[in-house]
């Protein structure tokens, strides 16, 4: 018999490099209906060395990501140890953990997240469910995105679902499937360029709001081929840094015209991505707290209704669904929809130490 409730803490680390999200959360089951309530929860930011260490790995050659994927996984698996006892959480299930996206490459067999190495579970002391990407691109899916289902599940009362990270993603229902796919570069791009200003982020969109848009930038950045392939179809850092920042890099333009022109593009590849311009659209991610994007998107999406949820929601809801994943994974339910990925069959994804 399965359980009716299940103690997680799911963990996540984004391609935005703002921190670690940790959170605990209660998951319950009842009549075939899952509902959750997150308890403790909390984003470790990356010491500087890591952050600059994180941001070039790209680059890194296959000896030095072998040894990046141990440290990690020791960073990593010592902060969670550290949450699970600040917070004296007893009796937990599973820690389902993300890792830390470095190479994501679907369209040649490969995707790397670090931090997913069995010794995790060693530090911790407690069972770990991890790696969810690697086994859903051998299905010859795109390992990415993987929390439609956990739109599907838990926030079934919103026609879309979209999150403002690194890249935005978004999901909804189509002819009775679960559609999903990444819309553009979001994070990625504005802390790059935060950053130039030596600040970590763009405080509520202020800079972009004081820049004005660059027409022949815009239109440049909206013919680029991703924005033209049919889903399913995902992105990855090697996109940002290869294809879009060279790209805005050839515009002497100020900073502020930059970060305006690419707020611009994401309001815009977020309003062409939805196929009805009607109802409700739950946003969540650190890109929620962009008021300025949020502005543009309402701008270019005058009918639907935005809804921005409670920080708890707001900030961890993907910690929330890699937990949810990890536990369809220990009921070896269904967590990965082909609908969604392109890999050949729905599956249950994911490794259990």
């Amino acid at each position: 018999m399965f359980k009716e409730t299940y103690n997680i803490i799911g963990v996540m680390s984004g391609t935005s490099l703002d921190g670690i999200d940790l959170a605990h959360s209660i998951f319950t089951i009842k009549n075939g209906k899952w509902s959750f309530e997150i308890l403790e929860n909390e984003t470790v930011s990356y010491p500087i060395d890591w952050l600059n260490k994180l941001k070039v790995a790209v680059s890194f050659s296959e000896v030095e990501l072998i040894e990046l994927n141990e440290d990690y996984t020791d960073l990593l698996g010592n902060i969670i140890k550290s949450f699970i006892e600040n917070n004296k959480i007893k009796n937990i299930d599973a820690v389902c953990s993300h890792g830390h996206t470095i190479l994501h490459q679907p369209q040649n067999g490969f995707t790397l997240q670090i931090g997913n190495l069995p010794k995790i579970a060693k530090i911790i002391q407690e069972k770990v469910v991890c790696d969810f990407r690697v086994q859903d691109v051998k299905l010859g899916g795109q390992g990415a995105p993987l929390v439609p289902i956990g739109d599907r599940i838990l926030f079934s009362e919103y026609d879309y679902c979209l999150n403002l990270g690194g890249f935005s993603n978004i999901s909804f229902e189509l002819n009775n499937q679960r559609i999903a796919f990444d819309i553009s570069p979001v994070n990625t791009v504005l802390n790059f360029y935060a950053n130039k200003l030596d600040l970590d982020y763009d405080d509520k969109g202020k800079i972009s709001c004081s820049g004005r848009v660059n027409l022949e930038l815009l239109n440049e950045l909206n013919a680029l081929d991703y924005y033209k392939k049919p889903f399913p179809k995902s992105l990855g850092f090697e996109f940002v840094k290869e294809i879009v920042l060279p790209l805005i890099e050839k515009y002497s333009i100020a900073i502020e015209d930059k970060m305006n022109t690419f707020t611009e593009h994401i309001a815009l590849q977020t309003s062409l991505a939805l196929p009805k311009k009607l109802g409700k659209i739950l946003i969540t991610g650190g890109g929620a707290y962009n008021d300025f994007l949020i502005e543009r998107m309402q701008f270019h999406l005058p009918t639907i209704k935005i809804i921005i949820p409670d920080n708890k929601t707001l900030e961890y809801k993907e910690a929330l669904i890699f937990s949810l994943l990890g536990v369809l994974k220990l009921r070896n339910e269904i967590n990965v929809l082909s609908s969604v990925t392109g890999a050949k069959m729905d599956h249950s994804s994911g490794i259990i130490y």
